[in-house]
């Protein structure tokens, strides 16, 4: 019988303007999901920390993200850590950080530099998309790391690794955006009114080694070969997001982009959704954008979801909300629509501190 696992990602907004920027909101079946499900809340993860328990992928203190992008994207086993390209700000007392759109000769020629300037110190640097950098490492550094996707928006000195090697990490961020700062290309793109890429982000270290051992960054151990040995725990897997096709390749499950209006049809068997165009939203502060991506959300997956449990078209639905203070997850099978004694409650009262 089908079932689908969904993952929203900053579904829940702060109390601050929670209520504010839901009201006028129409999400009758999503607040019904919301409502009758069996929840339970538990402390933070991430998102790349959520798709690896979803693959049964181990963690240590982060997720090994690094070694399985990096297959993807075509590079050889290895010990890896992302370093993705960046562009810093500093607003008052905060230092902010946002994701910055490289070209590919752009990204060709940084990385090209950072290659010059710490050639012999053990750190290769390669760009084989202009927005997923990496760089190689003889060893992996005795760090903790903050994934991209929850730096992002935030004053970074909070988000700097942690650990018995961070010091070393710390110097290097440093070094880095003096370096990018004063590279030419930079300053065209500051000439044409562009934000400039004046720093790379580490986040998500671990190897990935040719003989079948996968470890990652803080105290690293033996781990399954992330590439070859994530389990096969679901049917087909759609996203918005690269992150979930990664998992999904890696894993030899069946992928497709995210689309419009979910079919109960299209993919038998246990389906993965994991959909982050609220996430986005948010950390570009759009909120108008956020509203109107979730009302397209209620029309193209809650109303056909809800429907689908109705009908006993599917089993079972699992929901999953990664927010920044808690993941709350509720599960959903047909008998749960009809416990009319739990009440739906508007989507203001979920919000978060």
């Amino acid at each position: 019988m089908k079932s689908v696992h969904l993952v929203i990602p900053d579904l829940f907004l702060p109390k601050s303007f929670a209520a504010e920027v839901s009201a006028g909101l129409r999400l009758p079946a999503l607040e019904k999901l919301l409502g009758r499900g069996q929840g339970e809340m538990s402390e933070a993860v991430s998102l790349e920390q959520l798709l690896c328990g979803s693959f049964d992928l181990p963690l240590q203190d982060e997720a090994p993200i690094a070694p399985i992008s990096a297959a993807f994207d075509g590079l050889a086993a290895g010990c890896w850590m992302r370093a993705d390209p960046v562009n810093l700000n500093l607003q008052r007392d905060r230092l902010l950080m946002s994701a910055v759109q490289a070209g590919s000769a752009e990204a060709a020629a940084l990385s090209a530099s950072l290659n010059e300037h710490f050639a012999g110190q053990g750190l290769e640097f390669f760009a084989p998309h202009p927005q997923r950098w990496y760089v190689r490492l003889g060893e992996l550094p005795r760090i903790r790391t903050t994934p991209l996707s929850q730096a992002l928006g935030g004053d970074v000195r909070g988000a700097l690794p942690g650990g018995a090697d961070a010091s070393r990490w710390h110097q290097l961020f440093n070094e880095i955006q003096m370096l990018l700062h004063a590279h030419p290309l930079n300053e065209a793109r500051e000439a044409r009114g562009e934000p400039t890429i004046n720093s790379v982000w580490f986040w998500g270290g671990g190897c990935d080694r040719a003989n079948g051992s996968l470890r990652s960054s803080g105290e690293p151990v033996g781990l399954p070969l992330a590439g070859a040995l994530l389990q096969k725990n679901y049917d087909s897997v759609s996203s918005d997001d690269v992150l979930a096709e990664m998992f999904a390749r890696a894993a030899g499950v069946p992928f497709s982009a995210w689309a419009s209006l979910w079919r109960a049809g299209d993919s038998p068997g246990k389906q993965l959704l994991v959909w982050t165009g609220l996430r986005s939203a948010l950390q570009r502060g759009d909120l108008a954008d956020w509203q109107a991506a979730l009302q397209d959300f209620e029309s193209g997956y809650a109303q056909p979801l809800l429907a689908a449990l109705r009908s006993g078209k599917i089993a079972g639905l699992q929901l999953d909300i990664p927010s920044r203070d808690s993941l709350r997850s509720m599960r959903l099978a047909r008998a749960d629509i009809w416990a009319f004694w739990r009440r739906s409650g508007r989507l203001a009262g979920y919000s978060i501190t």
